[in-house]
């Protein structure tokens, strides 16, 4: 037998309880022909010295927003870190400006008022900018500010008779004037102005992130929604802009798209329980290796350290402030329920509690209309959960998508936001294996980086920037975040038999790193670095000149 590769002289952590470790591993059409023993005798193509480096499996991040990072990484960087005080932003904004067209939109993201004093102002920023429109993206995605030019264009001259926005919310001051915060789908005011993006800045950006993911050792990841460019989408062709990214070669990394709920539909002429769903019977599982449709996204609340999601519990100095649900409980029983019965998984953003219980109660609705089995509908985030919502979770066969390096970029500032007795319950981990439940890994990049080795780190330690500690009790051993990362990411969009391991038949994806993460202190892991990533037995980066 002659194969296409062979990757040799490596510490493999394959992951198979069976068979652990290997140093060899042959690739023949993109999947692991054999390991070890099984290659005597047999040639190959090309033959790979991987010069002793410890591999895993391919890493696997469950929610990550591929074209929103490329986005951000062309965009101005106002992540903590890059900008330190208000003055910092209004003095990057100016300097970005001057090198723009006099008419030109400011774009940048990232900031996070927990770190500054307050945020952004929409006159300051209009005196930055030299009078051109800015919108600031926060963070967490789930807000932006904007500036007095930009309402301007929105039709609101002197930031003035800005409409209430129905799951959302419009920060005013109190002349009644917008202060610039613009909350949830109030965003929707700017956003019409800037999007949909043109195709070929869709390009850029997957791009950018492409490679990035690359460089991160991630070979697949899967995009939280797509399709509404109101919302967490680029334009309506957003399946298009994939698949074009895909044959053409931008795009290496492989990809599960999950369809924003607003791009589905009620299906008529359909005997039994109300569909909701795409044309043609559309559904989650179509696709290929490279590029497939995952669980539909629904955004159920808001963010939690911009205090939006929707708790049962006020936030902390803020006896009035539950957060906002962007659907109430009818709409999303309705969407799940529908989209359900048509064949779909559902991918719900759920951050705060209160939130947790309107998905739970619609899923478990969902199941009594039409059972299915093995459906693994997911809540991503789930940051807040007591013991009971874990185990209604577990036995309602959900998976939990929370995000390791939050820990470390929003744990004071989410610790800060909640009454001290509830820390415990932020972002749990450990509780949800404890359950049952298989965790999958992932950052939510760009509202983190990333980088899964930093999220692996705060799954392991769970220290904030400061050096506390979120919930000792939910801290994963190295194996389980690992674990993770691969099987349970994998798993989490029902990929589990390609992905997640590296046994013969499997697809043969595989990060080389510096560090063997089984082997070194779990304070240094966010140190590694990856040399290689290995996509369908294909070498797509080398930092370690495996290739010569």
């Amino acid at each position: 037998m002659h194969l296409d590769a062979i990757f040799t002289n490596g510490r493999f952590h394959t992951l198979d309880p069976e068979y652990p470790l290997a140093s060899r591993v042959g690739v023949f059409g993109g999947r692991i022909a054999g390991l070890d023993g099984e290659l005597e005798g047999v040639s190959a193509s090309e033959v790979i010295d991987l010069r002793g480096a410890t591999v895993f499996p391919g890493f696997h991040d469950a929610h990550f927003h591929l074209s929103l990072t490329g986005a951000r990484l062309a965009a101005l960087d106002l992540r903590p870190g890059k900008v330190h005080s208000l003055a910092d932003i209004y003095a990057a904004v100016a300097e970005h400006a001057r090198t723009l067209p006099a008419d030109a939109w400011v774009r940048g993201s990232g900031y996070d008022q927990n770190c500054l004093e307050a945020h952004p102002d929409a006159e300051a920023l209009h005196q930055a900018s030299g009078g051109r429109p800015v919108f600031l993206e926060h963070v967490s995605g789930h807000m932006g500010t904007a500036s007095t030019r930009a309402f301007e264009l929105a039709g609101y001259p002197g930031r003035l008779g800005v409409p209430d926005f129905a799951g959302g919310h419009v920060d005013r001051d109190a002349e009644g004037r917008a202060s610039g915060l613009l909350q949830e789908r109030a965003m929707v005011l700017i956003y019409d102005l800037v999007r949909p993006m043109d195709l070929d800045e869709v390009q850029r950006n997957l791009g950018l992130a492409g490679r990035q993911a690359l460089r991160y050792g991630l070979t697949s990841v899967t995009e939280p929604g797509v399709g509404d460019h109101r919302m967490v989408g680029n334009t309506p062709l957003d399946f298009h802009s994939y698949q074009q990214a895909v044959e053409e070669g931008t795009l290496r990394t492989r990809v599960t798209l999950m369809p924003y709920c607003t791009t589905l539909h009620a299906l008529e002429g359909m005997p039994g329980p109300a569909l909701f769903g795409l044309d043609l019977g559309i559904r989650t599982g179509l696709g290929d290796d490279r590029l497939r449709i995952g669980p539909v996204k629904i955004v159920s609340d808001g963010s939690f350290i911009g205090r939006s999601a929707a708790m049962h519990h006020c936030y902390h100095g803020e006896p009035h402030n539950h957060g906002v649900m962007q659907y109430d409980a009818d709409e999303l029983r309705a969407m799940i329920t529908g989209a359900h019965a048509a064949g779909w998984t559902v991918a719900v953003h759920a951050i705060g509690d209160a939130a947790i219980d309107h998905v739970m109660d619609a899923v478990e609705e969902a199941q009594r209309l039409k059972p299915r089995q093995d459906v693994r509908h997911r809540i991503e985030h789930f940051a807040l959960a007591s013991d009971a919502q874990v185990a209604r979770a577990a036995a309602l066969g959900l998976t939990a998508v929370p995000q390791g390096t939050f820990i470390s970029d929003f744990g004071d500032g989410m610790m800060d936001a909640v009454e001290p007795a509830l820390a415990p319950l932020i972002y749990r981990m450990k509780s949800l294996l404890n359950a049952g439940m298989v965790l999958p890994g992932s950052t939510d990049s760009p509202v983190s980086d990333g980088n899964p080795l930093v999220s692996i780190h705060d799954m392991v330690n769970r220290r904030t920037a400061s050096g506390r500690v979120l919930g000792a009790q939910e801290r994963l051993s190295v194996a389980e975040a690992v674990r993770a990362y691969t099987f349970g990411s994998a798993y989490a969009v029902g990929q589990e038999g390609d992905k997640g391991a590296l046994r013969r038949g499997m697809l043969a994806d595989f990060t080389v790193l510096s560090e063997d993460l089984f082997s070194i202190d779990p304070s240094r892991i966010r140190e590694t670095q990856t040399l290689a990533t290995v996509v369908g037995g294909e070498m797509l980066y080398d930092a370690g000149g495996f290739l010569g």
